[in-house]
């Protein structure tokens, strides 16, 4: 009987004693459950379009929620719009090589990660030739967080030196800009000092200015200059119009016309001299006899 008691008791443990396969398969289990719940509801994937190429950007957050991811050309960065209800929250984002990187001269470099406009830590997790993935803490309240690159897929690349570069080239060109500003602002303010000089000397010149001019000279612009035509009678000489003192002369048809009428009436009073002499000489003749 005891044999048979114990045998059952024995039995009875076996029976009620949980497997040792069993007991192991309850926890992973639910460590499996736990990841593959936590990727279905918390892995996340966005589109982000550059110039018109769209790319998947795929996070994971804890704690936070995110809204929008909009790409910076110009400063070469992802800037994404969170809501950060626990502290700390979590962001896990993976970003494809080919859409959006951090290197120099073909090296890694590190992105920069600023939340709210402060450098904020972070971690990269997994890095291959695909993608990088970074792991970043954040405030709670936290409203954007931005991640600094140097290139996106479908841009030139960008490199640090070819950034100072343009800025060092945008500050040459507003000195020069402004120097061109100033030497225009300069002949401005010379132009009207010499407009100025011009009036002074044009309201000098007309207080001076004579209302009447000597002979053989006449006003003209303001001053008195030599009148290059004279009046009947006159003519220019030492700079100014004088009577004309040179003898005239008659024509010539008239001056011989003159000589003839005086020789034939000379000619007449010898004739009449001689006729009377000789009529006197016949006369007294006469008498004698």
């Amino acid at each position: 009987m005891n044999n048979m008691a114990a045998k059952e008791l024995h039995s009875e443990k076996h029976t009620y004693l949980p497997n040792l396969n069993s007991l192991l398969k309850i926890p992973l289990g639910l460590v499996l459950f736990t990841m593959i719940s936590s990727v279905l509801v918390y892995a996340e994937t966005m589109s982000v379009d550059v110039d018109g190429t769209f790319f998947d950007v795929e996070y994971d957050v804890a704690g936070m929620t995110v809204s929008d991811i909009e790409p910076d050309v110009e400063s070469v960065s992802l800037i994404l719009t969170v809501d950060v209800t626990e502290s700390p929250g979590t962001l896990d984002i993976t970003l494809d090589r080919s859409f959006f990187d951090s290197t120099i001269e073909g090296l890694d470099d590190d992105f920069i990660i600023l939340a709210d406009g402060d450098e904020s830590n972070f971690s990269e997790t997994i890095t291959d030739d695909q993608s990088r993935t970074l792991s970043v803490e954040l405030p709670a309240g936290t409203e954007e967080v931005e991640i600094i690159g140097s290139a996106f897929g479908t841009v030139t690349p960008v490199q640090v030196s070819d950034v100072d570069d343009d800025a060092a080239e945008q500050a040459a060109a507003a000195e020069q800009a402004a120097a061109a500003e100033q030497a225009a602002a300069a002949e401005q303010a010379a132009a009207a000092e010499q407009a100025a000089a011009a009036e002074q000397a044009a309201a000098a010149n007309t207080s001076t200015t004579p209302t009447q001019c000597g002979p053989g000279t006449i006003l003209k612009d303001g001053a008195c200059v030599l009148d290059e035509i004279c009046g009947p009678g006159t003519i220019l000489k030492d700079g100014a119009c004088v009577l004309d003192s040179t003898p005239k002369q008659t024509d010539t048809s008239v001056k011989g016309l003159g000589k003839d009428m005086v020789m034939g009436l000379m000619i007449a009073f010898v004739g009449a001299g001689t006729v009377g002499i000789v009529l006197a000489l016949i006369s007294k003749a006469s008498k004698s006899n």
